[in-house]
């Protein structure tokens, strides 16, 4: 019985890993009150809310335009498409930045690969 238990424990928890997708990368901003050459600025918090790790996670950025500087290692623009972390596996916690725009720039996962 013991057994059993263990093995509908594990397929159980397998089973919730398995349901991780690209919905659980959630991108939240907000205007942050300060300017940076007349701009606004906005903070980005960037959140992997499964329980496995997400590499290689882009988002659709089309128009992104930014004057002050973001550390390449946080997020790289390549046309319309940005990859956050360097493609580097993002955790339960946040990658954070700042950018300043007069508008906020809908920044939408578009993909990225679920390691369990």
């Amino acid at each position: 019985m013991k057994i059993f238990v263990i093995i509908l424990l594990f397929v159980l928890i397998s089973q919730g890993y398995s349901q991780c997708s690209l919905s659980d990368i959630h991108v939240n901003q907000s205007r942050t009150g300060r300017t940076v050459n007349g701009k606004s600025q906005w903070t980005v918090y960037i959140t992997n809310w499964c329980a496995c790790v997400q590499t290689n996670v882009q988002l659709d950025c089309k128009g992104f335009q930014t004057v002050e500087a973001i550390e390449p290692s946080l997020l790289q623009v390549s046309g319309d498409v940005c990859l956050v972390s360097a493609g580097q596996p993002i955790w339960k916690g946040a990658i954070e930045f700042n950018y300043a725009w007069d508008t906020q720039f809908p920044l939408t996962p578009i993909s990225s690969i679920v390691a369990c």
